[in-house]
């Protein structure tokens, strides 16, 4: 089963149809105590870090997903979900994350007057490591982007952008994966992308 975690923020419906685009039946859960019957797991997400982290403490969420990873089973963080993982976010004051990954979340500076924030839009995907997340995926490619912070420790990147600075855009550790711009809004690629994450090997 593949499940995907509500905690009250984000759209949740495009990440689901995404799937069903793939044949793949995804679940919207809510309650913890059906995380640890995944085999999937995908932590969406829009808004903001701090709000995040608190409905996952509140809700009993966050013990559930770091008991499911130590498991060995597969977690996708998207966006807002992919910060999520790591250890801090700068984003309205300093909050804490599942610290499944190093590194911070940072507001992404040194841009020219050219370049807006948020960064929405489609931007260059670096391969940077070979992942199973890539298969099929030869070149490097483009995906559809909304954020305006990031993650520059490149430490856990397979996947690398640039957007007035250099910055993680995906990222793997073991069974634990993030992508910070949307699959489910980029087309065939990003399809592939999910596809490539329904496929991981138990």
């Amino acid at each position: 089963m593949l499940g995907i975690i509500d905690y009250k923020i984000g759209n949740l419906a495009s990440v689901q149809n995404a799937f069903k685009k793939l044949n793949q039946e995804a679940v919207i859960i809510e309650d913890p105590k059906k995380v640890k019957m995944c085999r999937l797991l995908v932590l969406p997400g829009v808004g903001a870090f701090g709000d995040a982290m608190e409905h996952l403490r509140k809700s009993g969420m966050q013990e559930a997903i770091l008991e499911y990873v130590k498991s060995g089973k597969y977690l996708l963080g998207i966006c807002l979900g992919m910060q999520l993982l790591f250890q801090r976010s700068e984003e309205f004051g300093e909050h804490l994350g599942l610290g499944l990954l190093e590194g911070e979340v940072l507001r992404i500076a040194g841009l020219q007057k050219k370049e807006k924030i948020p960064h929405m839009g489609w931007n260059l995907i670096r391969i940077y490591q070979h992942s199973p997340l890539f298969e099929g995926i030869s070149t490097d490619f483009y995906l559809y982007f909304v954020h305006s912070f990031c993650v520059r420790n490149l430490s856990n990147a397979i996947g690398v952008s640039h957007y007035g600075v250099e910055f993680a855009s995906i990222v793997q550790k073991d069974n634990i994966f993030g992508i910070q711009p949307h699959p489910e809004k980029s087309h065939n690629v990003g399809l592939k992308i999910l596809q490539n994450f329904i496929h991981l090997k138990d």
